[in-house]
């Protein structure tokens, strides 16, 4: 039998179980298949395609409970308890990884605060060119501080974050991030903001792949993940990633020093 490879420090560990879960191929190996070994597992869909699609909350009611018995939904309510979340956003925002970050981490006990350019509302928008839904300010960029929040997570959508990184007060508020030692998650077209900010140089990471050249002329390392955590930083590829991410997001926002 082949050995599994060793954890990899950047992958969650519902990534990992997916790389060591599809293993080998026995037939490769020259020795008889195992009795539950079929042709599917070679052919069919890799446990993380099952998933594609899969919320959160449908995530974590298929979990064990953990040590105590405890249902994992119970338990990452409590874990942003008294943590304030600040979500750099404007309009051509992609909805969903505004609003599922969001809800994770209001279901985790946090508060999660919309900072962006002007008062008022911002235009979110559906698969990149369809409006939805409009969202109110809470934070102008001229007014926000670093200090004020634990953390930060920056959505993308392709107009949002190239509108953001041409601000220099946005940008500056996602150095201070870096500077404090917050932890940060970006999605999808957000890591501009980091290129922009110069905070990618000697990590590791992830983003949409149109914006993967960029990271690596900024000196960033890019791999090809559902979620990549780098000391501090969260970054995913696309809104399917969306569980993977607001999991990480959530656990690494719960162990940074408040």
């Amino acid at each position: 039998m082949g050995m599994t490879s060793p954890p990899d420090p950047d992958l969650t560990t519902s990534e990992q179980l997916d790389e060591d879960e599809l293993g080998k191929d026995p037939l490769e190996e020259g020795v008889e298949p195992p009795e539950d070994w079929a042709a599917a597992d070679r052919f069919g869909m890799t446990p993380r395609e099952e998933r594609e699609g899969e919320t959160l909350d449908e995530r974590l009611a298929e979990e064990e409970p953990d040590v105590y018995g405890n249902p994992r939904e119970a338990v990452m309510s409590e874990q942003l308890r008294g943590r304030t979340v600040a979500i750099l956003a404007t309009d051509g925002v992609e909805q969903v990884e505004l609003t599922e970050p969001k809800a994770a981490v209001e279901r985790a006990g946090g508060k999660a605060l919309l900072v962006s350019l002007e008062d008022g509302e911002i235009q979110a928008m559906n698969a990149d060119v369809n409006p939805a839904d409009t969202f109110a300010v809470d934070v102008t960029v001229d007014r926000a501080d670093a200090d004020d929040f634990d953390a930060l997570i920056l959505p993308g959508g392709t107009t949002n974050p190239d509108k953001l990184r041409q601000n220099g007060l946005a940008v500056s508020l996602v150095h201070d991030f870096f500077e404090a030692g917050k932890p940060v998650a970006a999605i999808c077209h957000g890591p501009w903001l980091l290129v922009e900010a110069d905070v990618v140089r000697g990590r590791t990471l992830t983003s949409y792949p149109s914006v993967r050249t960029d990271i690596r002329n900024a000196g960033g390392t890019v791999v090809d993940k559902e979620v990549v955590i780098d000391g501090g930083l969260v970054t995913s590829r696309n809104p399917d990633d969306l569980p993977a991410f607001c999991e990480a997001l959530v656990r690494e926002f719960a162990e940074a020093q408040p």
